[in-house]
């Protein structure tokens, strides 16, 4: 992968990483489901000036209740009960091991030795992070973290099945994207007003300052629309096996702001768990290269033969 476009590739696991660390700074005094609401809002009326994705509804609905409601209200619930934010990016890494096992169930993809290999790391990476988790990581906030990255992988199982959406890397993963969360906000809202309650509802509204207003720019113009714009336009470029790695950038950027910024240290328990989730979403995407047989050398006719003596 050139340079130029390895630089790319940082940026935008940076702004995805960082972008945990926003939403806790936006998210203070908003109740999460509506500041999921809010920010999907301002993603779909991106749709205004960026054509329908050539698929089916039922893909963009699908895509939109499970890789946009589902992970992100879960996601924001779980930070919004004191799940830190360096944390829950490392747990949404867990998606990778969710795709691969319910794609084997719900496809009938028979996943690698490498890919087994990888799911078993994740699920022990998990397991440390669970049980070494700090204080300030309430069990709660960890299952709904878990929960956001299983709604994820569903999304992803849904996108693959509908098959390649044309245009990817032109547009297509982009515009199904940003056609997706118009599915969002209405449902978003109802829940809101339904677990949260209007009068949280109505205090959210009122104090939602310049603080929520730049977090939620950030998360939908920044992070959704420009960041999936430049990866999309990676893997038009470069082999999906050398821009795909780069995200897991996201997770150590996220941890290391948090730390840095919000003064939130991950314990050893969670920063050997995370190592280890890493490691094994890394190995998921390790794939063996067959190794051709040497064509046997091609006898020549009789009139190579015969040329190349001189007849």
């Amino acid at each position: 992968m050139p340079r130029r476009d390895m630089l790319l590739a940082a940026l935008v696991a940076s702004l995805w990483g960082f972008n945990f660390v926003v939403i806790a700074w936006g998210m203070s005094g908003i109740p999460p489901l509506l500041f999921v609401a809010i920010r999907f809002s301002v993603v779909a009326a991106v749709a205004l000036v960026i054509p329908r994705p050539q698929t089916g509804w039922k893909v963009v609905v699908g895509v939109g209740l499970f890789m946009c409601l589902g992970q992100f209200g879960l996601l924001y619930t779980s930070m919004a009960l004191g799940l830190q934010p360096g944390l829950a990016a490392l747990l949404l890494q867990a998606q990778v091991v969710f795709t691969i096992v319910i794609a084997a169930v719900a496809l009938r993809e028979r996943p690698t030795a490498m890919q087994v290999t990888g799911v078993v790391l994740g699920c022990l990476g998990l397991a440390i992070v669970a049980l070494g988790r700090g204080g300030e990581a309430p069990a709660v906030a960890v299952l709904l973290a878990l929960a956001a990255a299983l709604s994820w992988g569903i999304g992803n199982v849904i996108s693959r099945q509908a098959g390649d959406v044309r245009g990817v890397g032109r547009g297509g993963a982009l515009s199904l994207t940003v056609w997706s969360a118009l599915v969002v906000p209405i449902p978003a809202i109802a829940l809101s007003l339904v677990i949260e309650g209007p009068a949280a509802v109505g205090a959210g509204l009122a104090s939602f300052g310049w603080t929520a207003t730049l977090s939620t720019l950030y998360t939908a113009v920044l992070c959704t629309v420009v960041g999936y714009a430049i990866f999309n336009g990676l893997l038009a470029r470069n082999p999906s096996a050398a821009v795909v790695p780069w995200v897991l950038l996201a997770p150590v950027v996220a941890m290391a702001s948090a730390a840095a910024l919000l003064g939130q240290v991950p314990t050893p328990a969670e920063t050997l768990g995370g190592a280890i989730l890493v490691v094994g979403v890394l190995v998921t995407g390790i794939r063996r290269r067959r190794v051709r047989a040497p064509r046997p050398a091609r006898r020549p006719r009789r009139r190579e033969v015969s040329a190349a003596v001189g007849g």
